[in-house]
């Protein structure tokens, strides 16, 4: 990765994954932490939630616990700084904020990025280069765009959790019933699966040129199961974002797919370009 962008999401799972469910499971983590298991049992109960997807996950986790963000920081500089030393060249760190939906979440998050970038720089004695960007994955973020590209240097557009939040739908649960709904002509494609790109696309669409208008040339793309349907990398094509981010068994459909809405761009606009040059001249008549 010599020379190239490295970039790393900060942590984002809802706690609730982490919190041990049974007895034995308990006990263990009690006797690992030194503390009765009753404590850990109540502490259990506090971090449960009635819809962990829309709650303390993402940049919340590091609000309201900035020791892990920094330690997530320290560990990416750390790396890049041991690299900076036995390569030539150094990768450039990204460092991802995810679930974004104020401006000020990601100026706090990004003043404790930067500190904790130039005390690694000083405790190593090495300079690398990084960046700090977002994951624009709420319909707000999208509508704050031209405001979050005042801080962000990168946008990646989660489409998973923007699906999820535009359409109201959970991912986990839409199988259910979302055949019964193209069976019935409601929607012509999973969501899930195919970029909605009156909804969703139009979100990023208004993301795109807001984020632009602040930054100009503004590094963005998208992440997520879409990165490797074909439709909707045609879409990021024409909306001019920069690169799709998959499953790793999706790369090579989305490297064709890519190179498809590429060269197809590049007929449209050499289409247009002589179509503009070919106008016919216009034929002077006398009276009649």
């Amino acid at each position: 990765m010599d020379g190239l962008p490295v970039t790393v999401r900060l942590l984002d799972p809802p706690l609730h994954e982490f919190i041990p469910h049974t007895e034995a499971e308990m006990g263990l983590v009690a006797k690992a932490a030194g503390v009765p298991l009753d404590r850990v049992r109540r502490r259990a109960s506090e971090l449960q939630e009635a819809n962990p997807m829309l709650g303390h996950r993402g940049c919340r986790l590091a609000i309201t616990y900035p020791e892990i963000c920094e330690m997530q920081a320290r560990a990416i500089f750390e790396a890049a700084a041991e690299v900076g030393r036995s390569a030539k060249k150094t990768p450039v760190a990204e460092v991802m904020v995810p679930l974004v939906s104020t401006v000020e979440e990601l100026v706090q998050l990004k003043k404790v990025i930067e500190d904790t970038a130039k005390q690694v720089q000083k405790e190593q004695g090495v300079n690398f280069r990084y960046h700090v960007g977002t994951m624009v994955e709420l319909p707000r973020a999208a509508l704050q765009a031209g405001k979050l590209a005042e801080q962000a240097e990168f946008f990646s557009f989660g489409t998973n959790d923007l699906t999820q939040t535009t359409y109201g739908l959970s991912r986990d649960d839409a199988g259910s019933f979302l055949p019964e709904y193209k069976a019935k002509g409601i929607v012509e494609t999973d969501p899930f699966v195919s970029l909605d790109q009156e909804g969703v696309g139009e979100l990023i669409k208004i993301a795109v040129e807001r984020g632009r208008g602040k930054r100009a040339g503004m590094k963005m793309g998208i992440c997520g199961e879409h990165g490797g349907d074909p439709a909707s990398i045609e879409f990021c094509e024409k909306t001019g974002l920069d690169y799709v981010s998959c499953s790793p068994f999706r790369v090579p459909i989305a490297r064709l797919a890519a190179a498809q809405a590429a060269l197809k761009s590049q007929g449209e606009k050499a289409l247009q370009a002589s179509t503009k040059a070919a106008k016919p001249r216009q034929q002077q008549f006398g009276p009649w």
